[in-house]
C-alpha cells in the first residue's frame, strides 16, 4: 500500500500536530519501545554473564556487538523485530509476542547462539522487561522533553513579570471590579504556581522505580535454578544500573504507583497553564493584551478584522485533552487484577499520546505570551472608569481613624452604582477627620492603589 502521508493519519497527533510531537518519537513511539526493549535484554544478558554461578561467558567484542544493538538501533532494526513477531525472519517462526521478538533478535547478534542464546530473556517474564523499558522512556521523555518547556515558559512568565511589575491593572473577583493589582504581580503568580508543580514533575520523574523478579515476582525461576545466587540483591543492582529505583515487592507487576505520580504531577503543571491560558484569553478579550499580527494569517473567513488569540485556545484544548488522558492512565495503571492481567498493555502504549497533548499544549502557550503585549492605555482607561474600586482603602483608612460606620458609609456610596471621585471627594471634605488624614484620601487614585504588588513580583 503506498504511504499517504501523514494528511491520512488517523490521529492528529501523526498529522496536523506532527511538526510539534516530533522531538518526541525518540521516546514513545513503537521502535523507541523495541529499543528499550533490547537494551533491558542486553544489558541482562551481560548482568547474567557477570554472575559467577553461570557458565554464561560473553568477550568484550560480543559485549560490544550486543551493545550496538540498541546504541545503533535503527528503522531496519524496527523493521526487523516487528517481522519476527508477525512474519518470522531468518530461520525463526513468527513469534505472535512482541517481547519474544525482542529475544530473537539479541539473539542473532550472539556469535555462539546455540550456546549462548538460551541465556537471553533467563528466568524472565515479558513484565520484567516491559516494565523497565516503559521507564527507560518516560523519564528521558519527561525530563529531556517536557521539564524543558515547562522550563522555559516558567522563566518567560518570571521575565515579564519583572518587566511589567509596576503596571497598574483592574483586577476581577467575581467578574467584577476589584482591588488593583499590576500585570506583572499576575504574571509572577502562575510563575511561582507553574515553579511549585514543576518541581513535582522533576521529582517524580527522578523516582520512577523498576522491578526483575519473575512471573509472580518472587524470583521462583532464578532461585529454583541457583538458590545460592542472592537474586534480590543481583536484581536490585540491576536495575539502579539503568538509572531507576528499585521495586522491592511487586507481584508480575510494578504496581505503577510512581508512573502516575508523573502522570499526576504533569496534570498540575497543565492545570495552572490552563488557568493561564483562560486569563490571557480574557485579558485580549478586554483589550488589556494586544496581539501581534501575522502577516497573512486569517482570523476569520467572514471577518477580516479578526486576529483570534488561537494559541491560547489551542493550548487550552490539548492540555484539556492531556489532563483527560493522564487522569485516565493514572487510575488505570495503579490496577490489575490479581498477579497479573494484560489490559495494561495496551493501555501504557498511549502515554505517548499523552505527552504529546502536552507538548503541544506548552509550545501554544508559549507562542501565545510571544504575541501578546500589554495595553497600557486601556488598563489605565479602566481603572478611571471604575473609581469605586477605592472604596475598599477608602473604609479601611477611615477604620483606622475609629469611625465604626466606615464600610456602611462606604457601601452606601458604592454598592450597586457608580461613584465617581468627585462623589470620593465630597465625602472627604464632609468627614470629621484630620487634614491630613483628608489629604491622604483626597491622594487616593485607582492606578495608585496597588498595594505591594510590584514588590511581590521578587517573589519568583
Amino acid at each position: 500500500m503506498t504511504d499517504r502521508g501523514p494528511l491520512y493519519a488517523v490521529s492528529p497527533l501523526d498529522g496536523r500536530y506532527a511538526r510539534y510531537t516530533e522531538p518526541l518519537t525518540e521516546y514513545v513511539s513503537e521502535a523507541a519501545l523495541m529499543r528499550a526493549r533490547v537494551e533491558v535484554e542486553v544489558e541482562y544478558l551481560i548482568a547474567l554473564a557477570d554472575l559467577e554461578a553461570t557458565p554464561l561467558s560473553l568477550d568484550e567484542e560480543t559485549r560490544e556487538t550486543l551493545r550496538n544493538r540498541y546504541e545503533s538501533f535503527d528503522a531496519d532494526d524496527a523493521a526487523v523485530v516487528k517481522q519476527l513477531e508477525t512474519e518470522g525472519y531468518a530461520g525463526y517462526s513468527a513469534t505472535n509476542h512482541d517481547v519474544k521478538a525482542i529475544e530473537y533478535f539479541v539473539r542473532m547478534a550472539l556469535p555462539q547462539e546455540d550456546e549462548q542464546g538460551p541465556w537471553v530473556h533467563f528466568g524472565l517474564t515479558s513484565e520484567d522487561v516491559n516494565n523497565l523499558a516503559h521507564r527507560l522512556l518516560v523519564k528521558p521523555a519527561v525530563e529531556e522533553v517536557l521539564i524543558p518547556e515547562i522550563r522555559d515558559l516558567r522563566d518567560t512568565l518570571a521575565v515579564e513579570a519583572r518587566q511589567y511589575r509596576e503596571l497598574p491593572m483592574l483586577a476581577r473577583t467575581h467578574g467584577q471590579p476589584a482591588t488593583p493589582t499590576t500585570y506583572g504581580k499576575e504574571l509572577a503568580v502562575y510563575a511561582s504556581r507553574l515553579g511549585r508543580t514543576l518541581g513535582r514533575v522533576e521529582a517524580a520523574a527522578a523516582n520512577l522505580s523498576g522491578k526483575l523478579a519473575g512471573a509472580s515476582g518472587t524470583y521462583a525461576a532464578h532461585h529454583v535454578a541457583y538458590p545460592d545466587v542472592d537474586w534480590r540483591a543481583f536484581s536490585k543492582s540491576f536495575v539502579e544500573s539503568l538509572g531507576l529505583e528499585h521495586t522491592e515487592l511487586s507481584t508480575q507487576v510494578n504496581p505503577c504507583d510512581d508512573l502516575a505520580a508523573v502522570f499526576d504531577a504533569l496534570r498540575g503543571v497543565n492545570n495552572v497553564l490552563r488557568d493561564l491560558d483562560l486569563d490571557m484569553w480574557l485579558y485580549v478579550s478586554d483589550r488589556y493584551l494586544g496581539q501581534e499580527t501575522v502577516e497573512g494569517e486569517t482570523g476569520s473567513s467572514t471577518m477580516p478584522h479578526k486576529v483570534n488569540p488561537i494559541d491560547f485556545e489551542n493550548s487550552e484544548g490539548n492540555l484539556t485533552k492531556a489532563n483527560s488522558d493522564l487522569t485516565f492512565l493514572a487510575d488505570y495503571v495503579t490496577t490489575s487484577r490479581l498477579q497479573r492481567d494484560l489490559s495494561d498493555s495496551t493501555v501504557k502504549r498511549n502515554i505517548g499520546a499523552a505527552f504529546a497533548h502536552c507538548l503541544i499544549g506548552y509550545g501554544k502557550t508559549a507562542k501565545g505570551l510571544s504575541k501578546v503585549e500589554p495595553n497600557e492605555a486601556v488598563m489605565r482607561e479602566e481603572l478611571e472608569a471604575n473609581p469605586e474600586i477605592i472604596g475598599e482603602a477608602v473604609q479601611t483608612i477611615l477604620r483606622r481613624e475609629g469611625d465604626t460606620e466606615a464600610y456602611e458609609r462606604i457601601k452606601a456610596l458604592t454598592r450597586g452604582q457608580r461613584a465617581t471621585l468627585e462623589d470620593f471627594r465630597e465625602l472627604f471634605d464632609e468627614l470629621d477627620v484630620e487634614e491630613s488624614v483628608r489629604e491622604e484620601l483626597h491622594d487616593l487614585t485607582p492606578a495608585g492603589y496597588t498595594g505591594l504588588g510590584s514588590e511581590l513580583v521578587e517573589e519568583v
